[in-house]
């Protein structure tokens, strides 16, 4: 292993001997601990600590950096308190995650590290975000993500690599290539001769190089940030190496053949380093006693300092308020929704709070795909660009996962964005972001995810199975996410200007056969109307008819036509939180709730409304609580069959047996 000291001074290369050391010395007290019960896992980095300490150090300690299980190095280098680490090791409430996240699945703004989940590849495309902030603010700063060889195989690692290198964002990729994923050796996870051949096919630069020298990791990824920051493009680093203990404690290591052990063993990062300063003549056998002693107290120390932290104690009202974040309704946005109005249609109450919310936030991004010159699919865009510029009006390729990925980037560095799902159907490809990244961000670690998700949906066109369904309910039932559902103009702008100031997630259900079928009052100030609350569309006393979206207008439909039957009408608009207090009194107002969605019945949002209503409201019933929903079924193209699909369609019949109590 050729060491290059270049322009390093002797006390720059003693640094960066104690900064490679130090997580070496913790992981191995940390196994110790693990043997005595005291931590519960481990996903060790032994033998691969150079890349984590140099790129690090190879970072301004304002660049943001994405981790991933086996780089303590990265907490270490940007001089994190170690009782703090030790105390989020051992799940206490005072670390960094509130014990809530094990081992390095949290983050800190403060130290610019941005946690890591489970599924490996979403961090790219965090990267990803965080270079386009850097890009719009036109800061000289570049975001670094870290993959393992595995984690190349995953399709998030395709789509963040592509989105940087179209947009030319000056973001690093780093890959940890140590020989397995868990037990699974390279040869059976790609074909590429290597994994910087990669950056060729996404038209990046990409380099291998030997991630055991410290020297090296420093250099390379120093000159590439510097590429990085003057051409504005991304670049791939390909670090080999190779993990000296199991995949995490428990694995063990049995599938790894011995000589590959004794191989790796001799480039060790620290061992070679260590003999390179002395052959130098730039430290001693005593200084580097000294330093290991220095090591040893300091760790004790802290540990000390970890064992005083209190216990755990339990408040479930505190987890609870901990899954969003703190947000305050200014309630002179909600007076303004009271001011001059126009008749408009939905679809351009849509594009109204978009644009008002855009002059408003000067930093803010609208991406999605076909959404600039093309004005996107419902043409809701359509001149923004020619307003706003291409900066921030962003076409996108097809890759709904980065995009949530990126938009949650810019949210860490303060700016605000909204995604547009093409059609809602689209959003499977974007699920694991949403549901495991946006929605879980602010409990695990006090980040917000300040990322609004459009979702064109629902039936009643003729676009069949893939372009129609009505997939609401499925955000429903994920902790973090707010979900919205307007059924008219004024409630469309209101909720997406609110949607867009809240700094939590929202996913922003529009349906499409309302766009231009339907028109009201648009009130032309910039107004809130707020999330979480439901509208009484009009009393009644015979049934209390509870929906949302185009259900709403199916019931005011069915009044119209029916004028024997008084309906009580009340419109959700907010599914996530419910209104439970308006749903209460719905329920009180008549004594016979009818449940009425687009959605399917089974799993539809409908269900946890009757069984809550049962559970909460028993003694006000007269009669079951009912459900009008669209059939079990994938929605059909024929037109004929759509109808039949449609809840629409037995909304009479089910009102009417109801009435029957």
């Amino acid at each position: 292993m050729d060491f290059n000291r270049s322009s390093f001074t002797n006390d720059e290369l003693i640094h960066i001997y104690q900064s490679i050391l130090q997580p070496r010395m913790i992981e191995e007290k940390m196994l110790v601990l693990l043997r005595q019960g005291k931590i519960s896992k481990w996903f060790s980095g032994i033998g691969q600590e150079a890349i984590s300490v140099g790129a690090t150090l190879a970072l301004e300690p304002d660049e943001w950096v994405m981790p991933l299980h086996r780089n303590l190095g990265v907490f270490t280098a940007r001089n994190m308190p170690l009782n703090k680490l030790f105390m989020q090791w051992q799940g206490n409430k005072d670390g960094y995650s509130k014990g809530r996240e094990r081992s390095f699945h949290f983050g800190t703004r403060e130290h610019h590290i941005c946690g890591m989940i489970s599924h490996l590849g979403p961090q790219l495309a965090i990267a990803d975000g965080l270079a386009l902030a850097h890009l719009l603010k036109k800061e000289n700063k570049v975001s670094l993500a870290f993959s393992g060889d595995g984690g190349t195989s995953e399709g998030d690692f395709h789509e963040a690599l592509n989105v940087a290198a179209v947009w030319d964002l000056p973001v690093i990729f780093v890959i940890e290539n140590n020989g397995y994923g868990l037990s699974t050796p390279i040869n059976e996870q790609f074909r590429c001769e290597q994994l910087a051949d990669k950056a060729i096919g996404y038209g990046m630069e990409g380099v291998r190089i030997d991630g055991n020298n410290i020297l090296t990791v420093i250099e390379t990824i120093k000159g590439v940030r510097e590429y990085c920051i003057k051409n504005q493009k991304p670049y791939l680093i390909e670090c080999m190496t190779f993990r000296m203990r199991g995949h995490e404690e428990a694995s063990g290591t049995k599938y790894v053949p011995k000589a590959l052990f004794e191989e790796w063993g001799a480039k060790d990062p620290i061992k070679k380093y260590e003999q390179f300063l002395l052959n130098e003549g730039v430290i001693t056998e005593m200084e580097i006693a000294n330093i290991r002693n220095a090591f040893k107290e300091e760790l004790e120390k802290e540990l000390a300092l970890a064992y005083q932290a209190a216990p755990m104690t339990i408040h479930s009202a505190t987890e609870l308020a901990d899954v969003y974040a703190p947000h305050t309704v200014d309630q002179s946005l909600l007076q303004k929704a009271n001011g001059p109005s126009r008749d408009a249609r939905f679809i351009d109450a849509i594009s109204e709070g978009l644009k008002q919310s855009m002059e408003r936030y000067p930093n803010m991004v609208i991406m999605g795909q076909d959404i600039a010159e093309y004005g996107g699919a419902f043409k809701i865009t359509e001149g923004f660009v020619e307003k706003f510029g291409k900066a921030r009006i962003r076409n996108t390729p097809i890759c709904e996962s980065a995009i949530v990925g990126t938009a949650l980037g810019l949210s860490l560095a303060g700016i605000k964005s909204v995604m547009e799902m093409q059609f809602a159907d689209f959003v499977t490809v974007g699920f694991n972001q949403i549901v495991n990244n946006l929605a879980k961000i602010h409990y695990r670690w006090g980040q917000n995810a300040d990322v609004v998700v459009r979702m064109p949906t629902g039936g009643g066109v003729g676009a069949g199975p893939f372009h129609s369904q009505s997939n609401e309910a499925w955000f429903t039932h994920v902790p973090g996410l707010k979900v919205v559902y307007p059924s008219n103009p004024h409630d469309a702008k209101g909720l997406l200007i609110a949607a867009i100031n809240d700094p939590n997630p929202v996913m922003f259900f529009e349906h499409k056969a309302l766009y231009r079928s339907i028109s009201g009052l648009l009130p032309t100030d910039y107004y809130e109307v707020e999330i979480g609350k439901a509208k009484l569309v009009q009393e009644g006393e015979d049934l209390s008819l509870i929906t949302y979206g185009a259900g709403v207008h199916w019931a005011v439909e069915y009044q119209k036509n029916h004028p024997e039957i008084s309906l009580h009408i009340l419109d959700l608009r907010t599914l996530l939180p419910l209104d439970y207090a308006a749903i209460r009194a719905a329920v009180q107002q008549t004594g016979k709730v009818l449940l009425l969605h687009e959605d399917t019945l089974i799993g539809g949002i409908g269900g946890e409304i009757s069984a809550w209503i049962s559970e909460h409201c028993f003694e006000l019933l007269d009669a079951p609580v009912m459900r009008c929903a669209s059939l079990d079924t994938p929605v059909p193209f024929n037109v004929d069959l759509e109808k039949n699909f449609m809840a629409k369609s037995r909304l009479q019949q089910s009102i009417e047996k109801l009435m029957q109590y």
